[in-house]
């Protein structure tokens, strides 16, 4: 299917690896301009050179940009290398674990400013040039917790469900008519450092090793295994074409079915 983005311009955030490498990847596959962002210069450059060799278009660009998005100064040197973005994928690291009892009000601040002030800032500098060109697409990676907490990932549950709110009420504002969606990628369980990390603390916390934490998390998915980043980025490829121009406010989860419920 040709998804009708060839010669677009994405933002895509945290994309020197995990997730939204693999947005990434899946928009050059497109024949899309990207800009990647990530705070690690050395795996970000790794990054790029991939991705230039992944282009569907070898015309098309893909330049880097190693800064700390959730920063005032970082987002105007996203914004110095390019104005106007067609795409926005926003994704910053989730916060750490633990238990709430241990966390005081900086580190909430630092989840909320991350992981729902930084995507809020980033919609509030695109939508309006997108909806004066007839045509936007901003995906915000988030969660499965957003449907489902975890008890020990409350600054990611807080910080990301109120990210998930004001979405709903914007995305469903004038710019609806305008061409330009807005929605949130959940994923669940892939295959990425941070569920490795998550799993090892998991390992040390419980004394079992890695391969039988791993093998229990696995089993608790219908699919059977934990899904995987290019997959993902097909999705989030979709989302910002020109066929899912119908589908905006939405919580898209990708969890192999792990989550339970009917709505």
């Amino acid at each position: 299917m040709d998804l009708g983005i060839a010669g677009k311009t994405a933002l895509v955030g945290g994309a020197s690896k995990g997730l939204g490498y693999g947005c990434a990847l899946a928009l050059v596959r497109e024949g899309v301009n990207v800009v990647i962002v990530a705070r690690g210069a050395e795996a970000l450059e790794s990054a790029r050179a991939q991705l230039l060799q992944e282009r569907a278009n070898p015309d098309s660009f893909v330049k880097a940009v190693a800064v700390d998005i959730t920063t005032q100064q970082g987002r105007e040197a996203v914004f110095s290398e390019c104005r106007d973005y067609d795409i926005v994928v926003t994704n910053a690291g989730g916060p750490p674990p633990g238990d709430f009892r241990d966390w005081d009000r900086d580190q909430w601040i630092k989840a909320v400013d991350a992981n729902m002030l930084t995507p809020i800032e980033l919609i509030k500098a695109t939508v309006d040039s997108m909806a004066e060109r007839g045509f936007g697409r901003i995906v915000n990676i988030t969660s499965s917790a957003v449907k489902a907490p975890i008890d020990i990932l409350g600054l990611s549950n807080g910080a990301r469900s109120g990210l998930t709110g004001f979405v709903a009420g914007v995305a469903r504002s004038g710019i609806a008519a305008k061409g330009v969606t807005i929605n949130n990628l959940l994923p669940g369980s892939f295959d990425t450092d941070r569920l490795r990390s998550n799993i090892a603390l998991t390992a040390s916390k419980t004394g079992k090793n890695v391969e039988t934490v791993r093998d229990a998390r696995t089993a608790t998915i219908p699919a059977r295994r934990l899904g995987n980043a290019e997959e993902f980025g097909a999705i989030c490829a979709f989302l910002c074409s020109v066929q899912a121009g119908y589908i905006t406010g939405q919580n898209v989860l990708a969890d192999g079915g792990a989550y339970p419920g009917t709505f």
